[in-house]
Order: structure tokens, then sequence, then C-alpha cells
């Protein structure tokens, strides 16, 4: 069974995580599928990569299902992975948008930071928890988009902000209900197309603000610490009382 559905056309190709009966919660399977597809689009010179999330949100974040049964260097393995995938989004040659709808976890928040233009349908919240069980994971990124002082008061406490607190952030550039999701692209790749796909790639990286070797280090740091079942499951029982 299909965890992504690509609709490929010449200008743009939209990228549609398509597990909603796990609220698009970023199982392994999913994650190198989004890898193989970003590696496709770059590869084929495509303009614009849209990420969208079936079902009731874009996405829950890491797939914490049978994680008891996964060895902690089996979890570390794919914490890397979406790592890796993170950092692919925020260095591809092609235009990045996501289009972010429903309550959004983590890894799932993650993913949205990545792109170059963020956008969250009414109604959106946001949360990213993994700290409370010592992973690090898009902090960085994080803070380069919101400002370091705004992420240490969000992350501190795995605070929940929406959609309005989060265009004031600058986290999201836009509010637009999915309706208006068509003339957004079309709004982006007018944009996009002043440049040559040469010129433009070259553009993304003069400016391309990344840190991948720190990045990497600190989640590999983070989540390498022994006891992440532990954290896990701590983090979990909490949240369950709450």
């Amino acid at each position: 069974m299909s965890v992504l559905r690509i609709d490929r056309r010449a200008s743009r190709w939209t990228l549609r995580l398509d597990r909603a009966d796990k609220l698009n919660a970023l199982s392994a399977g999913l994650v190198e599928s989004l890898l193989a597809a970003f590696d496709d689009a770059a590869r084929e010179g495509v303009p614009i990569v849209s990420l969208q999330g079936e079902g009731r949100c874009f996405s829950a974040g890491f797939d914490m299902a049978d994680v008891e049964a996964q060895s902690e260097g089996d979890l570390l393995l794919r914490f890397v992975r979406i790592e890796m995938l993170l950092q692919k989004i925020a260095s591809s040659p092609c235009f990045t948008i996501a289009f972010a709808h429903g309550r959004n976890f983590g890894a799932g928040v993650d993913l949205i930071a990545a792109c170059n233009r963020r956008i969250a349908a009414p109604g959106s919240t946001f949360r990213m928890p993994g700290l409370k069980f010592g992973l690090v994971l898009g902090t960085a990124r994080f803070a380069r988009i919101v400002g370091t002082h705004a992420a240490k008061r969000i992350l501190e406490t795995a605070a929940t902000f929406d959609a309005d607190h989060a265009k004031t952030l600058g986290f999201i550039e836009r509010i637009a209900s999915p309706d208006e999701y068509a003339s957004i692209v079309d709004e982006v790749l007018a944009r996009t197309s002043e440049l040559t796909p040469q010129a433009r790639a070259l553009l993304y990286r003069t400016l391309d603000a990344e840190t991948p070797d720190a990045d990497l280090a600190s989640l590999v740091r983070s989540a390498a610490t022994p006891g992440i079942h532990r954290r896990i499951d701590d983090y979990r029982r909490a949240a369950t009382q709450k």
C-alpha cells in the first residue's frame, strides 16, 4: 500500500502524505518514500514541490507504533533518516511549499519548517514535544525561523501554538483555506519563473543557512543517549495524565 501519493506535472509536483488512518505519522516507509521523491524531483529539475497531508492533519510526527519492539539502534537510525529528509528538503533546488492543516506534532512540524514557504489552514495548531524525551530534531532550524528567544519559550514547555501565533512568529507566512492552494502555487511559479533553474539553484545555495553537520551531530548525541525507550515511555505516560 502506498504511503505517499505524487501528482507529477511539468511545473510542479504535489506530494501527499497518505496515511490518514495514522494521522500521516512518519513511518520509516513514508520517510524513505519522501527522500526518494525529493531526489527524483531535483534530478528532473521540477520548479516547485508542495507537501500536503490527507485526512485530519498534515502530520502527527514520528510514528510511535511498535516503538517498544525496536532497538535503540533502530530508533536512532529512524531519527537520523528523518534528519536527513529535513536537510534534503531545506537544501532542495526545488522551491518547496508546505500546506499544513489540523493538529501537527513534532517531526511533522519540522517537515513544515524545512520548506521555503509555509502555509496553514485556519484552525491549524503546532506542537514540538521532542525535548520532552530528550530529542534534538529540527531545533536549530526552528530557531533560525522564529528567533532564538521565541524558540526557547516554545520548546522549553512544548507549548501548542496556533496558526495566528505561528504567523506572528514568522513560522507560517500565510493562513489560507485549501481552495486557495492552487492559486498560491501559481503565484510561486510566476515568481520562480523569473530565474532560470540554474540561477535559482545558485541563489538557494548562496543563501543556504543550513548547518547540516552540526544539526545531525546534535540529533545523534541526543538520540544515542541510553534510555530513549524509557524517556519516550515517560513522555507518553505524562501526556495521558494531562
